[in-house]
């Protein structure tokens, strides 16, 4: 479906974003929705990465394990992904609902929650199995972004985080998005931004570095560094999170709460790049 909107130059043609966020719509809350496919996939496709990776002795990891590491990172993504939207942006209405904060159906995932979520919990699986936690951090990180790609798919398929106002010919109208007016205004498709910066730009950085790099956990701060940049270049595009504050008048949530990931991925680099070549690497063929 095509809108009319009156742009400064002139009228012109966009795009409404009507698409249903449901896969398989039975009745009610009952059914599949693209997001949790896209959760699906994003694990489908690391489960089938490290099964390779386990064949090529490029990971330490007998094909068993290969499932109880996507177990864990499942369950780290998705409770460090909730808790962190709730403690992030929505404390206060969780303090007061408490029920809220495992009504997953209601939304509400943050990224940088979800990755502090993955990071402790393949951290775990590997100290419960006497493995280097380095080694699978890096695995986890090298494969991490294809889920973030998919996940910023289904955004735009929900119509959520949708972009700021703009007459670029290829903007979108989302149903959804607040009125500026009374006119509901072509915005940027900041999801499709995000899915190739955040997922396939650092998808590439940290494929070519988990290759290249001898040295373990050099990977994950590739990673934290090139995730912190793209999110918090592609907030620029994106309508801050209605309600939530704008600091100094220009800096979202999102890029505050980002900072401290790209700070410790540049610290973990520096770390990581005085230390020799890792005995574990050598162990795993590398």
């Amino acid at each position: 479906m095509y809108a009319i909107v009156t742009a400064p130059a002139a009228e012109r043609h966009y795009w409404i974003d009507n698409l249903s966020p449901w896969a398989i719509h039975i009745t009610g809350d009952l059914g599949i929705r693209w997001y949790g496919l896209a959760y699906i996939s994003g694990f489908l496709a690391a489960y089938l990465i490290f099964l390779r990776w386990a064949k090529q002795k490029r990971l330490p990891i007998s094909f068993e394990n290969v499932s109880g590491l996507i177990s864990f990172a499942a369950i780290g993504v998705i409770v460090g992904g909730r808790l962190g939207y709730c403690i992030l942006y929505e404390l206060p209405e969780i303090v007061h609902n408490p029920a809220e904060l495992i009504a997953v159906w209601h939304g509400g995932m943050a990224s940088h929650g979800g990755i502090l979520g993955l990071i402790l919990a393949v951290w775990i699986f590997a100290r419960r199995r006497g493995l280097a936690p380095w080694i699978f951090l890096d695995a986890v990180a090298a494969t991490g972004p294809i889920g973030i790609f998919f996940g910023r798919i289904a955004n735009f398929i929900n119509g959520e985080l949708w972009g700021r106002p703009a007459t670029v010919p290829w903007a979108v109208i989302f149903p959804e998005a607040p009125l500026v007016n009374g006119v509901n205004l072509p915005r940027h498709p900041s999801q499709l931004y995000a899915a190739c910066i955040e997922g396939l730009l650092v998808f590439v950085v940290a494929q070519v570095t988990f290759y290249r790099q001898k040295r373990a956990g050099m990977t994950t701060a590739a990673v934290c560094i090139a995730y912190g940049i793209g999110r918090f270049l592609d907030e620029f595009w994106r309508e801050p999170d209605l309600g939530q504050p704008v600091f100094w008048g220009w800096m979202s949530k999102g890029q505050l709460y980002t900072i401290p990931m790209l700070l410790a991925g540049i610290a973990l680099l520096l770390w990581r790049r005085r230390s020799v070549r890792t005995e574990e690497y050598q162990e795993a063929g590398r």
